[in-house]
């Protein structure tokens, strides 16, 4: 199959702008706003290869409830009524997760939106999804948690269980550890979750050490590759590569579903790694090519993190798009002077002109060997120690 031009389902509403925590909050929705914005002035939307998909209802209870608890469910209904019966228990009405009205509606839609591209994926309709308005990994079960009310990734994942998928990889790009759907799939071995992100020691939720492998069914499962603070672009390239196309490989997956939080960049203000909008595009481009390689092409990709609102997410996840639909964007491509002026005039900012931060970003060949005394190469080393073992692989770096 080829990796150009991939029959693509891309997803948007403006209703899903409505997922909104309101003024100040970190979780904006123009975020998403802007990127579709910049993804509609490069034409990705348009072509026979790609098809938009719209009028988004949210999804129903059931959906729901066959990754989050009905009470739970019921509370977050209870939360975003006027007035909203705030549950502190459950994380709705904290400072990461206030309440808002019609907050139920909104998640649910989320979800709706994830589960549209996943659909046309699982189906044939297409080979590849895309929902930038997705990713909201840290919900769990019972709990809000981390700017998500609904776990939309965890939801799609297991309507694919229920229509029979056997084997679901899933690779979480997001500074943050993806806990939430490690939590969901904690113990079931149909699912294969991979994390890169920066160190729980140093970051929220503080967890995805990488001794958290999965429950006693599930042994090496839940894959976690936490690195330290201020890694850069060499160094996450080398440490996504070095653990994650061997263990799909001998996972062989029947789809991939990525979530691709930008936060990892270095203006990002919520997070310590140091990446580029160039490294960031590498990653996105390895994912799309491990899908085809692995995964017979199918593969849905979902947003998540990311709050530097203009200079890095539009960029970003319109690479996301371009590179995901087989169609990517030169670096040095200059961004569109409409949407240059639209967000002059909206925000009173001036956007970046290009499509690159003028890094030139490569990962260290596997092939220079492994430095026990380079903290990413001692991370790699770690994870492939606790998981690699569970799968029939040598976790040995020497290996590498």
């Amino acid at each position: 199959m080829s990796i150009a031009n991939c029959p693509s389902a891309l997803v948007w509403d403006e209703a899903l702008a409505e997922y909104d925590f309101g003024p100040g909050h970190p979780l904006a929705p123009i975020r998403v706003q802007l990127a579709m914005r910049l993804v509609r002035a490069f034409d990705l939307d348009q072509g026979p290869s790609v098809r938009m998909l719209g009028d988004i209802e949210p999804v129903e209870d059931a959906v729901l409830e066959r990754v989050h608890a009905p009470e739970y469910v019921q509370a977050v209904k209870d939360a975003s009524l006027i007035p909203p019966v705030v549950d502190l228990a459950r994380g709705l009405g904290t400072s990461d997760d206030p309440v808002f009205p019609n907050m139920h509606r909104a998640s649910a839609r989320v979800c709706a939106a994830t589960l549209a591209a996943t659909r046309s994926v699982w189906t044939g309709e297409t080979t590849h999804g895309v929902n930038l308005a997705g990713g909201l990994h840290h919900a769990m079960p019972d709990r809000a948690a981390g700017f998500c009310i609904y776990n939309d990734i965890a939801v799609a994942i297991q309507w694919m269980l229920d229509q029979g998928a056997q084997r679901v990889a899933y690779i979480d790009l997001d500074v943050h550890h993806g806990d939430g759907v490690q939590a969901a799939f904690w113990n079931d071995p149909r699912v294969l979750t991979m994390s890169i992100h920066e160190s729980p020691r140093s970051l929220f939720p503080g967890t995805g050490d990488p001794r958290e492998v999965g429950g006693p069914q599930a042994l090496g499962s839940a894959v976690n590759i936490a690195l330290p603070a201020g890694t850069g672009d060499q160094g996450w390239l080398r440490a996504l590569s070095g653990v994650v196309p061997e263990l799909l490989e001998a996972f062989q997956p029947e789809v991939i579903v990525s979530q691709n939080g930008v936060d990892s960049h270095a203006e990002d203000p919520l997070a310590h790694l140091a990446l580029s909008i160039d490294g960031q595009r590498m990653g996105f481009s390895s994912v799309h090519r491990w899908a085809h390689r692995f995964a017979g092409g199918k593969l849905v990709s979902v947003g998540g993190g990311g709050y530097e609102w203009v200079d890095v997410v539009p960029r970003s996840w319109t690479h996301v798009v371009a590179e995901t639909t087989g169609r990517p964007i030169d670096p040095q491509t200059v961004v569109p002077e409409g949407y240059l002026e639209f967000v002059r005039e909206s925000l009173g900012r001036l956007a970046p002109g290009r499509m690159t931060d003028g890094a030139d970003p490569w990962p260290r060949p596997l092939a220079q060997g492994w430095n026990p005394r380079d903290p990413v190469d001692a991370a790699v080393a770690e994870t492939r120690r606790a998981v690699f073992g569970y799968h029939g692989l040598d976790p040995d770096p020497e290996a590498w």
